[in-house]
């Protein structure tokens, strides 16, 4: 099965998990994750994430990592920034290796994408709901190289805004999975319902 996101540094070829081929404002860069740098639970979190439909489905991975949680109960975006484990690397020393047979240079690639698109590879950057390029949130010591999809986002810290949206989102996906797994319930075993005759007799 193939996987996007995936990849490895030409350089050392250790693994690394993209969160974004394309750095807002640095189309040159991209910021990635190595998972040898991860202790097991937060290397299964992420791979589990990489594997899902909605790590799969996400236009970038960063996305989907938005919404989702770290063992220790950490946004994973903003978790993975905070231990320091998110790194910017130029595109052209990652190459993607969706499965073992094939592989990619980042940088071709993202000029591939922007060729087909008809834009530049700076265009190709994350953007967020007003269609405006998501700008990297300014840290004390210069340039925070995580720049997340929400303009409330600064420094790495989510504000009520985001939390209650994150709350929601997980809240209905949770509901939908309930709904869900009681559909596959209801077409293994159909609910027994009492009817009329029988709960009078049992009265």
């Amino acid at each position: 099965m193939a996987l996007k996101h995936v990849g490895r540094d030409t350089k050392t070829q250790k693994k690394v998990v993209v969160a974004y081929r394309v750095v807002p404002g640095e189309p040159e860069n991209a910021l990635v994750i190595r998972t040898d740098s991860l202790d097991a639970a937060q290397h299964d979190s992420l791979m589990k994430l990489v594997e899902s439909n909605a790590g799969q489905t996400a236009y970038e991975l960063a996305e989907a990592m938005f919404r989702t949680q770290l063992p220790d109960g950490l946004n994973m975006l903003v978790g993975l920034q905070k231990y320091g484990k998110i790194v910017k690397v130029p595109t052209n020393t990652i190459e993607m290796t969706p499965d073992t047979q094939s592989k990619v240079n980042l940088a071709e690639l993202n000029q591939i994408i922007a060729d087909q698109k008809g834009v530049t590879i700076a265009d190709l950057a994350l953007k967020n709901p007003n269609g405006e390029t998501v700008k990297p949130a300014t840290a004390e010591k210069g340039v925070d190289p995580v720049a997340t999809y929400t303009e409330t986002t600064v420094d790495g810290v989510l504000s009520d805004e985001d939390l209650a949206a994150q709350y929601r989102s997980q809240a209905d996906a949770m509901f939908k999975e309930a709904k869900r797994l009681r559909e596959q319930a209801e077409e293994l075993v159909p609910t027994k319902r009492k009817t009329k005759s029988s709960a009078k007799e049992e009265a």
